[in-house]
Formats: C-alpha cells, structure tokens, sequence
C-alpha cells in the first residue's frame, strides 16, 4: 500500500528537493501543492498520510495552514513538518507549540526525510 505524502511549496527548486528526498521513503509516493488552499483541497480529497510545508505560500501562510489543518478532526494528528528560510526566532517556538519539526534552510534532505519516517511509522 501506498502512502502519500503532501508537499506544500511555491518554488520548483524546493518542491524539488524536498521531493528527491521522499523518494527513498518506503512505501511512500509524494504529491504537491503550490500554496495553502490548493493543500487544502488534496487533503479533503486524498487520504495524505503527511504534510510538509514551507512557512512562506502566497494567499495563506505556511502557519495558516497547519492550523486549517489541525482543525480538521480527522487531521489534527497528522504529522506535519515544516521546512524556511526564514531566521525569525518566534517560528521555531511557534512550531514547537504545534508539535511540528521545523527545519530551517539550508537543511539536510536525508533528516527531513529520516524525520518524516520516523513521524509517519509512529502515527
């Protein structure tokens, strides 16, 4: 059985990574979103086994959307990691109180996806 695995991300060179990266998951197929409500509407349709995120997608912010997310009941324990380039020192608290893993550009694909096993064999 497959899993699939949401990859929310404006640019094509980081959707990229983050999608070379999954590759080597087990059992696992990614798919992709270009901004917060096109994530939306694949988590309403697809049964998404994770969601990875940047914090900066046009219209709704990468936070914006994991709390969309983790209001929907049946959401509100998928793991969720978080990928910016962004320094601001409060997303880091603001992931922790989420429960999600933020990794900060530049990043090591192979921990982000070591880190999404490890999220999805747990869930």
């Amino acid at each position: 059985m497959t899993r699939t695995i949401l990859v929310v991300e404006d640019t094509d060179l980081g959707r990229d990574v983050i999608e070379a990266a999954l590759m080597t998951v087990p059992e696992c197929a990614g798919t992709n979103g270009r901004h917060a409500e096109e994530a939306l509407r694949c988590l309403a349709e697809d049964d998404v086994c994770a969601l990875v995120t940047d914090l900066h997608l046009p219209h709704m912010d990468g936070f914006e959307l994991i709390e969309a997310v983790r209001a929907q009941p049946r959401r509100s324990s998928l793991p969720i990691l978080v990928i910016s380039g962004d320094s601001d020192p409060a997303h880091p608290r603001a992931c922790w109180a989420w429960r999600e893993r933020l990794f900060l550009e530049p990043y090591s694909p192979a921990e982000v996806r070591s880190r999404l096993e490890q999220l999805i064999d747990a869930s």
